[in-house]
């Protein structure tokens, strides 16, 4: 199992982001979260899976819903493997 952060920037709020990302990832089979980040143009995704499941899950983010813009995004291994039992929204 691969742990990763990922960084997204760009027009992400307001959007829907969040739920899309939860019904990616769940398609997926990831579990994680998603969390809007106060800068108001980033979000905070933690995603816990296969090397294959990240990689489409990463190539997801970067196109969004309808109405994001996805100006950038980075993606950083974690150290540790977080427990999440699924993938949700955290406020």
């Amino acid at each position: 199992m691969r742990a990763v952060r990922l960084l997204v920037r760009g027009r992400v709020q307001g959007v829907g982001y969040r739920l899309f990302a939860v019904e990616a990832a769940r398609r997926l089979g990831l579990t994680g979260y998603a969390r809007n980040l106060l800068s108001r143009n980033e979000v905070e995704v933690v995603a816990v899976g296969s090397d294959e499941q990240i990689e489409s899950f990463a190539e997801l983010l970067h196109i969004g819903p309808r109405g994001a813009r996805v100006s950038g995004m980075e993606m950083n291994d974690l150290s540790g493997v977080p427990e999440c039992e699924e993938f949700t929204i955290r406020y």
